[in-house]
């Protein structure tokens, strides 16, 4: 009880913190890296079938996440191309104009045999009509000479566009070349977890079933999550203003991906018995996986018993986990608003069917989702 009242005090404390910097992002990264090593260290004696489709799984996340941030660079630089071609057919347009005020007003003097300065000065006119003659004059080839000089600033301004444009049209074909070799590669690791899974699917199906296995699994998040938890405690962030906390958020929540719910919060998992600590929802694979709140992405990796993994920190303790996903978007130290996209879904981990495992936690405890979710 004792150990729970200080972990609120602490998360409490640093709830009142703001974004962190770089170096505590790095420090994070690297904590939770040597976390992630530690646990792959102390099962590597104790092998499974789920095992099996730990490399080819990873390589698939990072691959889709590869995939979308190339796709999010490719929009970006085709809506950087389209306003770059409107600048240059608006300034086209603004030097053709120009242009043809230019030859007219060339056309115009050589016509009527405008007088030049010279002449004005030997003509012998009145001082007073000479000197506003040639104050004109002035004026007009002052004017004729910034037209001229206006206009060639904007054939040196289109040639730069020009040459702007090509280089966003060279950075879009190598953005949408690298684009063709993750697909590609998505689909040669996707052929390689359906070879891999044929062959161990009897013994993942088996130890699904059995209770030891389960229990084990959730031994195995209850200690990640305590970790991390400790690692949050230690992390200092540096002062600043802090959005809206997660505990007003209750009955506010949108469940993280649409979908059919088949496994509910205490419900009995399989043959085995063991209360579920989250939900299941159903989904086709691939489709998004958003974030209920904002928050900071604390691990982002494959484990086993659920697959790719990821979990937010939304702050006063209070943790949101995302299990069973084929492919995770984001990063450890990734910071996310509600509603982002931060996950595909899929059966990774031995699932035996496609979609999300999702629970809440609050100082390490699990409790049920849909209590703080509007189904509606």
């Amino acid at each position: 009880m004792r150990r729970s009242v200080l972990l609120a005090l602490a998360f409490a404390a640093l709830a009142a913190q703001g974004a962190p910097r770089e170096e505590d992002l790095q420090a994070l990264r690297s904590r939770i890296d040597s976390l992630q090593q530690e646990l792959e260290g102390r099962e590597s004696e104790k092998r499974e079938a789920r095992d099996a489709l730990r490399d080819s799984e990873r390589a698939i996340s990072n691959a889709n996440r590869t995939l979308a941030a190339l796709e999010a660079e490719g929009q970006r630089l085709r809506a950087e191309a389209t306003q770059l071609a409107e600048r240059r057919r608006a300034l086209e347009r603004t030097l053709a104009e120009r242009q043809a005020g230019i030859e007219r007003m060339l056309a115009a003097r050589y016509a009527g045999g405008g007088p030049d300065a010279l002449r004005v000065a030997l003509s012998g006119d009145d001082p007073s009509a000479l000197s506003r003659t040639l104050h004109y004059l002035g004026y007009v080839s002052r004017a004729a000479a910034s037209l001229i000089a206006t206009h060639r600033a904007g054939i040196a301004e289109l040639e730069r566009l020009a040459g702007e444009a090509e280089a966003q049209h060279a950075r879009l074909l190598a953005v949408e070349r690298a684009s063709r070799v993750d697909r590609q590669k998505i689909v040669a690791e996707r052929r390689e977890r359906r070879r891999v899974l044929e062959r161990v699917a009897g013994e993942v199906r088996k130890s699904r079933k059995e209770i030891r296995v389960l229990r084990a699994d959730e031994a195995r998040l209850a200690r990640l999550i305590e970790r991390i938890g400790r690692i949050l405690v230690e992390s200092v962030p540096e002062p600043g203003d802090r959005h809206v906390t997660f505990s007003t958020l209750r009955g506010q929540l949108r469940l993280p991906v649409r979908g059919e719910l088949t496994g509910r919060f205490g419900a009995p998992r399989g043959a085995a018995g063991t209360e579920a600590k989250g939900v299941f929802i159903r989904a086709p694979e691939g489709q998004p996986v958003r974030a209920i709140a904002g928050g900071k992405v604390v691990y982002a990796d494959w484990m086993r018993g659920f697959g790719n993994l990821l979990i937010v920190d939304h702050g006063e303790a209070y943790l949101s986990v995302y299990a069973n996903n084929e492919s995770l978007l984001k990063q450890v130290g990734d910071a996310v608003a509600p509603g982002d996209s931060i996950a595909t879904t899929g059966a990774s981990g031995g699932n035996e069917e496609s979609g999300l495992y999702f629970e809440l936690r609050h100082l390490g405890r699990a409790f049920d989702p849909l209590r703080w979710v509007k189904l509606k």
